[in-house]
């Protein structure tokens, strides 16, 4: 699994002019499944996230934890993560992992960021989306379940 995570002031996902997703302060992640991930995929990108410290402290210094700024996520499924654009011009998204199996570990992710006491909002899996945020800093991150040690 792929997330790209950017720190957020705050954030929207819309789907046919309807704002199906909003947060305040925290994280908009984008999320990204190929075919060999598992749930084991979906636990260490949610564990990884939760305690990242990439908020500012009283010294600015990037020492606080989504927790510790009380803040909330948007997570958004995004198969594109997994485009390959080495040959041609027309990206490949063969590595993207089918939607049912995306869908499945992409809604297992956001349930066990709920059950470490995020608010996680989402927009709609397989729609057109339109994402509008401000991202804070800027800092984004890119986390890929399959190139780390867990």
């Amino acid at each position: 699994m792929r997330a790209v995570l950017q720190r957020a002031k705050n954030a929207s996902v819309t789907v046919n002019g309807e704002i199906v997703g909003k947060i305040a302060k925290g994280f908009v992640l984008l999320i990204g499944v190929t075919h060999s991930d598992t749930e084991k995929d979906a636990e260490y990108l949610a564990e990884k996230i939760s305690g990242l410290r990439v908020f500012e402290d009283e010294n600015g210094k990037m020492n606080l934890s989504l927790s510790d700024v009380e803040g909330e996520i948007l997570s958004i499924s995004q198969f594109t993560l997994y485009g390959d654009i080495r040959k041609g011009r027309r990206p490949n998204f063969m590595e993207a992992a089918k939607p049912d199996q995306a869908n499945r570990l992409y809604e297992y992710f956001n349930t066990r960021l709920r059950e470490k006491g995020f608010v996680v909002e989402t927009g709609k899996f397989g729609e057109m989306m339109d994402v509008t945020f401000t991202n804070d800093g800027p800092v984004t991150l890119i986390i890929d379940s399959q190139s780390l040690n867990h």
